[in-house]
């Protein structure tokens, strides 16, 4: 028997793992072949990364090793390879997978102990490789297929798929790993591969060709009765656009649904929406949420300026109808969040703060996630001619996985983010990092959110501009503010001279925080130096801006404002007395009356670990909004009603004394 070694190596997340889905679907697929299966044995694939020395001992005597590349698995696998090589010269070393280039010009250079690289889908690919093996080890015809002597013609796309057994209801993806009870194994699952969108920062659309193509709706059904029956808590969808297909993926939704209720497995179905997300999602999302497996839905746009999302071959909803979209998502109480990136060709410095003043301005728009462009081997912003026309600059950039265990290897892996381009400059770009970090962490997570509402409603001042004059009293004062924002400064300096993005603090759990959550962590773990930071930028801003608000309503703002956010508390019921009507305010429009009035809500968290009270508020109920309450949802007690109104000023008025 012909001996197969495998390798798909991931990251742990608090005991959770991926299975080898890529891997597993190869092999099931060659498996299918007879002559294939009676002669090559195909052993457990490796997986876990500390594991990695002695995955090289099992391939002292392996025939053949196939490697399953992706950018947070490159670097293990490429020592790997040159180690089993050293160890092993009469092995056949595959490479395949989103990693390996298209463009290989120096390719087998760089890593000689590689035999063959295969571009794009791999099935077929891999079957005809292994027959090649079987007969004369001669891959000449082999499309699809590129080794130190050859390149040969891409294969035609899959169509098939009735003959790609499923790994998961053939049990195959048990025979690759062993079961351990301190590990639950992640699904990976296909319901469509494929994707009709030409985005260039993606290499979605290129990986597998643009038509999509789809799976039996009746192998579909079975594999959820599968992840169900093997209790799988996590399934992550792999669909570039899951809803595309409303009918079909209405059904899908509909069996999750009835399977999780029958049988309480898997607890969380995570896909990747369809780029242009309409009302048509929201019965298919309202699926998921009824069976308790929905995060959230994305409404991306990932740039609001229009020449930028030219040069990306983006086309974006418009605006007024985004928005309104987002509203009806709210209405039917299903959270979602808009995806932004950071350093697209086109953008600048204005246009990026001008796309976050319509997001933040919007009340409707959920959370908002931004995100570094990173520039993937085969996606076409890495094309020569695409980068030479928009003069974009990247770095090799230590690659920052979000909330995976600190102990994860010693193996460090690398991406590639810009930074630069014809219209903007590293030093721009770090100052759009530092407006990044306020609207996520003090607009989006909700620390100053209702304070800048208040100044907009007020005066007018737009967030943008209250964010420039936060920017101005953290590099002025001493405050809880500058000590962060001192750390986020640093935080940018060293991810952008190549030093890595990984944050860590002790105080808060033993993972990598993204570091608007440790920063929102950091905050709101001390209230009273909170309330007192608020109140020093807010008699900064004061002054700055010639404002002359009474201080009885910037007590009451900032305490309204901090009793919206989750903090550690025992006590099943959060109440609070507050001289203004705040709720109806922000969510009524009404004038700001000065009543004296209860709010109360059900706290969101309770739970006295404090490092579990961090991951269960802000990694695991980041997108379940555990983190704030909307005013909306305050339940309230009218203490006691006084005469008049304070009037709703528009300017400067000198009859209001200024706080002190």
């Amino acid at each position: 028997m012909i001996q197969v070694n495998s390798s798909q190596f991931n990251y742990q997340y608090f005991g959770q793992i991926h299975f080898p889905f890529s891997i597993a679907t190869l092999i099931a697929y060659l498996k299918n072949q007879k002559n294939i299966d009676q002669s090559f044995q195909f052993h457990k694939t490796f997986v876990f990364r500390g594991q990695v020395d002695d995955y090289i001992k099992q391939c002292k005597k392996v025939d053949i090793l196939l490697c399953s590349c992706y950018v947070w698995n490159w670097e293990i696998t490429t020592y790997l390879a040159k180690e089993v090589k050293k160890l092993n010269p009469n092995c056949t070393i595959i490479f395949g997978g989103p990693q390996v280039p298209r463009q290989s010009e120096g390719f087998f250079e760089e890593y000689p102990f590689v035999d063959i690289i295969v571009h794009g889908e791999g099935e077929y690919i891999i079957k005809n490789i292994f027959n090649a093996y079987l007969k004369d080890k001669d891959y000449s015809n082999v499309k699809g297929l590129e080794t130190k002597l050859f390149k040969n013609p891409p294969e035609s796309r899959i169509n098939d798929f009735e003959s790609i057994p499923s790994p998961y209801l053939t049990n195959l993806v048990w025979d690759l790993v062993e079961k351990q009870d301190d590990i639950q194994w992640i699904a990976s699952w296909e319901t469509n591969r494929g994707c009709p969108y030409e985005c260039t920062f993606c290499d979605w659309g290129s990986a597998t060709n643009t038509k999509l193509r789809k799976w039996s709706e009746e192998r579909l059904f079975k594999e959820i009765e599968w992840f169900a029956d093997n209790k799988i808590t996590y399934i992550d969808c792999c669909d570039a656009n899951f809803g595309i297909f409303q009918e079909r993926d209405m059904r899908i939704a509909k069996k999750i649904k009835e399977v999780v209720l029958k049988k309480h497995f898997p607890h969380i179905v995570r896909p990747n929406w369809a780029k242009f997300s309409s009302e048509k999602i929201i019965p298919i999302a309202k699926e998921f949420q009824e069976a308790g497996v929905l995060r959230a839905v994305t409404l991306s746009v990932q740039s609001m300026d229009e020449a930028t999302l030219d040069i990306i071959k983006r086309e974006n909803v418009k605006f007024n109808k985004f928005s309104e979209l987002t509203a009806i998502f709210r209405k039917n109480g299903i959270p979602t969040y808009t995806e932004i990136i950071i350093g697209l060709p086109g953008e600048t410095l204005e246009s990026f703060k001008n796309g976050l003043e319509t997001l933040v301005s919007d009340t409707k728009v959920g959370s908002i996630e931004i995100y570094d462009c990173k520039v993937l081997p085969n996606a076409p912003m890495n094309e020569p001619l695409y980068k030479e026309k928009y003069k974009i600059k990247t770095i090799r950039s230590p690659i920052f996985l979000a909330h995976s265990q600190i102990e994860h290897g010693t193996i460090q892996e690398y991406e590639y983010i810009t930074v630069g381009s014809f219209s903007f400059t590293l030093d721009n770009l770090k100052e759009m990092n530092l407006y990044r970090w306020m609207v996520q962490t003090l607009h989006s997570l909700g620390i100053l959110e209702y304070i800048s509402k208040y100044y907009n409603k007020i005066h007018s001042l737009t967030v943008m501009k209250f964010f420039e004059t936060f920017l101005e009293f953290c590099r002025m004062q001493e405050s809880i503010f500058s000590l962060e924002y001192k750390k986020i400064v640093k935080h940018v300096d060293n991810g952008y001279a190549g030093k890595g993005w990984d944050h860590y603090d002790p105080n808060l759990g033993d993972i990598f925080w993204p570091i608007e959550e440790a920063s929102w962590l950091r905050l709101v773990n001390e209230k009273n130096k909170l309330v007192d930071g608020i109140l020093s930028f807010l008699t900064f801003l004061e002054e700055k801006q010639g404002y002359s608000t009474p201080r009885d309503i910037l007590n009451d703002l900032i305490k309204f404002q901090v009793f919206l956010l989750t903090v550690k508390s025992e006590t099943k019921i959060k109440s609070e007395n507050f001289e203004f009507d705040w709720k109806n305010y922000f969510v009524g429009g009404s004038e700001l009356k000065h009543n004296k009035i209860k709010y109360f809500y059900k706290n969101l968290v309770i739970e006295s670990d404090p490092y579990q009270w961090n991951y269960t508020t802000i990694w695991f109920g980041r997108f379940k909004k555990k983190y704030k309450v909307h005013p909306e949802n305050l339940q309230e007690e009218k203490l006691e009603v006084k005469d008049g109104l304070i009037p709703f000023v528009k300017s400067h008025s000198s009859s209001y004394p200024k706080i002190s």
